[in-house]
């Protein structure tokens, strides 16, 4: 008998009807992720993260052989679709939550990734810059879904993606993050840090393979930012 909660195994297609070289070929990737309903936000998969993985599948010609950091990874969907379309991933979750950071390795081998081969985990606490930061090495992209989800914790990220894009010239943080105030905002902080912040239409994404957006996020309003150092 199990002393946890039940968990639940939810798939994701993410299809084409084109390959990597832009030829008509249908091409199709399933992942499967690990849900814990009762426990808390990053046992869960929220609307943000679906998002931004279809994005990354959309344009997966670009991420063979890049260096990607994913922060706050709980169940981790883009950092492993971005790892399956042959990008060299490191998943990182705050090293306070080993809880956490086992599920998103639970995660990983329901999708068959061996861990420190095929993908890395990692304690990464934001704000916090001792940590790990060895073990991550270079940077092409840095995701992140839904972390703006608490203003207390807005400068922490900004802080961290700010640092490692100072250690990475060139790199971009990806995010998505679901509204939940029109009061809360980043604005300020980037200018602060002194971050470019780019907004990526994502009306019409999926739409190639047929997949409606709105069905998608649902009522939920999901925006994808492309973090950069301003110049």
């Amino acid at each position: 008998m199990s002393d946890g909660p039940p968990e639940t195994l939810k798939k994701f297609v993410f299809s084409s009807k084109y390959n990597l070289k832009g030829e008509p070929q249908e091409e199709q990737l399933e992942v499967i992720i690990p849900e814990l309903l009762q426990v808390s936000y990053s046992f869960y998969t929220w609307p943000s993260a679906p998002v931004l993985a279809w994005f990354l599948w959309e344009n997966r010609q670009q991420l063979t052989g890049k260096k990607i950091l994913e922060i706050g990874s709980g169940t981790a969907l883009p950092g492993i679709v971005a790892a399956k379309c042959g990008a060299k991933v490191i998943l990182s979750d705050s090293t306070t939550l080993p809880k956490s950071l086992n599920h998103t390795k639970r995660s990983c081998q329901l999708n068959n990734l061996v861990l420190n081969e095929d993908i890395h985990i990692i304690g990464l606490t934001w704000g916090l810059f001792l940590d790990n930061l060895e073990l991550i090495g270079e940077l092409d992209l840095i995701l992140g879904s839904d972390c703006f989800y608490e203003p207390s914790v807005f400068e922490d990220v900004l802080v961290s993606v700010s640092y490692l894009l100072d250690l990475n010239q060139g790199a971009k943080f990806l995010c998505t993050y679901q509204e939940r105030s029109s009061d809360w905002s980043i604005e300020h902080l980037l200018a602060k840090w002194n971050l470019n912040c780019q907004v990526h239409n994502i009306s019409n994404l999926g739409a190639s393979a047929g997949l409606d957006i709105h069905r998608l996020v649902g009522d939920h309003s999901i925006h994808l930012l492309e973090i950069s150092r301003q110049i």
